[in-house]
């Protein structure tokens, strides 16, 4: 049988939808993932970048997690400097990417009038600015290192990512890279 390849995501483990397949906290869900890859090691293998290693650390409490559990992830960077991608993945990003900037330059210039008009006030008005803004800008994108970690790594392994991210699923889609959820990887593993 061969071993499923599984780039993970720390999404998978601190967004509490996802994480609630394996617990309630980021360290609790992740500890138990552990445990999970530990009895499972033989059909599925995950790998995860040193960046997003780095990242998820900075959510869980270490001392919580036995030492021995991490050998059950393989981390390893994308190879940045050989790996090719698709022109197009890359011409389409910075196309989204200016897009982005034109929308956060439009929600700029509706709360700049907004706060001309003296209709809100200055928390309301930041506050309201800040939403928009993150909406218009980030949601949808690959918008980390990290995340251009996780799409390059799952590309070059010609793994899944398991990730709920909606901006690494949309450009991961693109390179066709499948995406799993928590609960599909559970249903994986216990098939």
């Amino acid at each position: 049988m061969k071993k499923i390849a599984v780039v993970i995501d720390t999404n998978a483990f601190v967004n509490p939808d996802a994480r609630s397949m394996f617990g309630n906290t980021p360290t609790e869900s992740f500890r138990k993932f552990l445990l999970l890859l530990k009895e499972h090691q033989a059909q599925v293998e995950c790998f995860i970048p040193p960046s997003v290693m780095e990242e998820l650390l900075s959510f869980i409490e270490q001392p919580r997690v036995e030492k021995e559990l991490f050998f059950h992830i393989t981390r390893v960077s994308p190879e940045r400097y050989t790996l090719t991608t698709p022109s197009l993945f890359f011409y389409e990003l910075v196309d989204d990417i200016r897009n982005r900037v034109n929308k956060g330059l439009r929600v700029a210039e509706k709360f700049t009038r907004k706060a001309l008009q003296h209709k809100t006030t200055e928390d309301e008005l930041i506050k309201g600015l800040r939403e928009e803004f993150k909406v218009a800008l980030r949601e949808g994108i690959i918008d980390s290192a990290q995340d251009v970690d996780l799409i390059l790594l799952a590309y070059q392994l010609k793994a899944s990512l398991l990730t709920t991210d909606a901006g690494l699923i949309k450009w991961a889609d693109k390179l066709g890279i499948p995406c799993i959820t928590t609960q599909e990887f559970m249903h994986l593993i216990k098939e």
